[in-house]
């Protein structure tokens, strides 16, 4: 039994002395406890960097083998000057009754049916469907049944509008398997809460797009679908997993579109296409009616449906019109002069000593960026934690859907290691990412030490805080998304560690956007991210804005 000394009991300067051994001691155990996690920091870095280099030694060569038997054609240019017009001036001219919805429904179908056999974007479409929706709205328009052009912007700002959805998104009626190759496709029996806000706001979905499987990869393709590819040049990836999204509107074959984003999955996707992919501040977009779910209560802090426009000004249209009725507060329209923006920036993570060197092409464009906008440079130490807070909170999130969850019986369809078996055998129905989920969910659940846990936790605190007192109200913070532009189709499995770029924004719960300024040396779209304190998504947008003006925004891919 540990006996306590009775400090009623001692004299002044014995509890003086007892009080400074007491100190002395917690000193001593948060240098100890502060040492073996740098320790254990050093020891990971190092042995993630050697498997992402030995990984790359197969996953080069496959790659190669993979993106060179894709025939390097181009898209066929637009000719509907329609698909170059943005959402607020299209919703703007329906209401006047200037364009006829269905023009512009039939425009972005006929868009799709040229490019997506090319792409390899689309899941499930409802074309005819749309196009009578659209024809309704011409009709109810005509009659002027649906109230005057200031009431209709106020209440229904995308009216007549057609969205494309990513398929983990609900939509009634619609393929919901997130990728899965199952023996019964899902079918989405309602529409997940993002879903009725755009439609109560009146837009027309048009199509649900494609997504690795359960979104569980940075990169888009699945056994159901199969290769989403990008616009720019088809050997290269469209990223995930929001990349069927990005690769339509990037192409001009959706208008704007419903994405997701719970590790930079709307925002990579967005960097590698040349459009803008924003993630909300946390809960001013309903997470629920996704698949795969989970019912962890910090799901909603770390997960959120996301904004994809080719045009910075249709950004905060979009997301007022996703935002959830009874969510965060925040401003979308409120007007901000650009001079009054305090703008910070960094060009890497700091001495993380694990991502990649970012490529001089992005890292010019940051610098462009930063002096545009009068920036000024800071270090922020803390996020070469970024690695490690993110994938330890993320993977301790409770009841994620997986393979390995339980299904109605009760019990999973698989477990660990069979489907590791069934994998190493080429006998596996998953994909890699879906396999590979098991495994890292029980490293860190059960080998991790809980003082390192606690560690990160407080480090993941430490890190948000940092991030508030810099940006304030009015400050925004301008970052590499990713250390290169598109790769090749599957060379996200040696660089994994490089999404922390985006990840860390999840785990800390601030808005961020993915903005589109220039190409690269290979005419591939360069994008950076901005960031504000929560709360602030206007900031962001006002400065996309700006670099749209002074960078020229999306450029056709053809």
């Amino acid at each position: 039994m540990k006996i306590e000394p009775d400090s009623s009991t001692m004299s002044s300067p014995l509890k003086a002395l007892v009080e400074f051994l007491r100190l002395i001691y917690a000193k001593c155990y948060r240098k100890v406890v502060r040492e073996c996690n740098q320790q254990m920091s050093f020891a990971i870095r190092r042995l993630l960097r050697a498997a992402m280099c030995v990984f790359s030694w197969f996953v080069m060569p496959y790659s190669q083998c993979v993106s060179s038997r894709i025939e390097r054609r181009k898209l066929p240019p637009i000719d509907n000057p329609l698909l170059l017009l943005s959402a607020t001036v299209l919703a703007d001219r329906i209401r006047k009754g200037e364009v006829r919805s269905e023009d512009v429904v039939r425009a972005y179908v006929h868009r799709c049916q040229q490019v997506n056999p090319l792409l390899n974007a689309i899941v499930e479409d409802r074309f005819e469907a749309a196009l009578e929706e659209a024809r309704e709205i011409d009709r109810l328009l005509a009659k002027g049944a649906l109230g005057t052009v200031e009431e209709l912007a106020r209440t229904k700002p995308l009216l007549g509008l057609p969205v494309s959805i990513k398929e983990s998104l609900a939509v009634e009626g619609m393929s919901n398997t997130a990728g899965r190759l199952l023996a019964e496709k899902k079918v989405a029996l309602s529409d997940a809460p993002v879903v009725r806000q755009i439609k109560r706001a009146g837009a027309i979905v048009l199509l649900v797009s494609n997504t690795p499987e359960l979104c569980l990869c940075w990169e888009t393709y699945n056994q159901c679908t199969g290769l989403t590819r990008n616009p720019y040049n088809l050997q290269r990836t469209a990223g995930g997993s929001s990349g069927g999204e990005a690769a339509l509107i990037s192409s001009a074959g959706s208008l704007m579109g419903v994405t997701t984003d719970i590790a930079g999955s709307s925002r990579l996707p967005a960097m590698f296409t040349g459009v803008f992919g924003h993630k909300p501040s946390p809960y001013v977009v309903s997470p629920y009616g996704h698949h795969p779910s989970c019912d962890d209560e910090n799901w909603g802090s770390f997960f959120t449906p996301g904004a994809m426009t080719r045009y910075a000004e249709d950004l905060p249209l979009l997301l007022e019109a996703m935002r959830d009725p009874d969510g965060a507060p925040v401003t979308l329209d409120k007007p901000v002069p650009l001079g009054a923006v305090k703008c910070y920036y960094m060009e890497n993570d700091g001495p993380s000593g694990l991502t990649r060197p970012i490529d001089p092409d992005i890292v010019h464009a940051i610098r462009d960026v930063a002096a545009h906008l009068n920036a000024q440079r800071v270090n922020l130490k803390r996020l070469r934690w970024t690695l490690d807070i993110s994938v330890c909170k993320m993977l301790r999130m409770k009841n994620v859907e997986t393979i390995y969850s339980p299904q109605a019986n009760g019990k999973p369809d698989t477990t660990i290691k069979r489907e590791l078996f069934r994998y190493l055998l080429g006998m596996s129905k998953s994909d890699l990412p879906s396999v590979m989920i098991g495994p890292m969910q029980h490293i860190v659940n059960n080998y991790i030490p809980q003082s390192r846990l606690d560690f990160l936790d407080s480090q993941t605190e430490k890190l948000r805080k940092d991030f508030i007192d810099l940006l304030g109200t009015d400050g925004v913070f301008i970052y590499p998304g990713f250390p290169n532009t598109a790769h090749r189709h599957y060379r996200i499995f040696h660089k994994l560690v490089d999404t922390t770029y985006m990840m860390v924004f999840n785990t800390v719960g601030l808005p961020a956007a993915s903005c589109m300024v220039g190409f690269d040396r290979e005419k591939l779209p360069i994008g950076v991210q901005i960031v504000a304190a929560p709360g602030q998504d206007h900031l962001i947008f006002a400065v996309a804005k700006e670099l749209e003006r002074r960078f020229g925004g999306w450029v056709p891919p053809s």
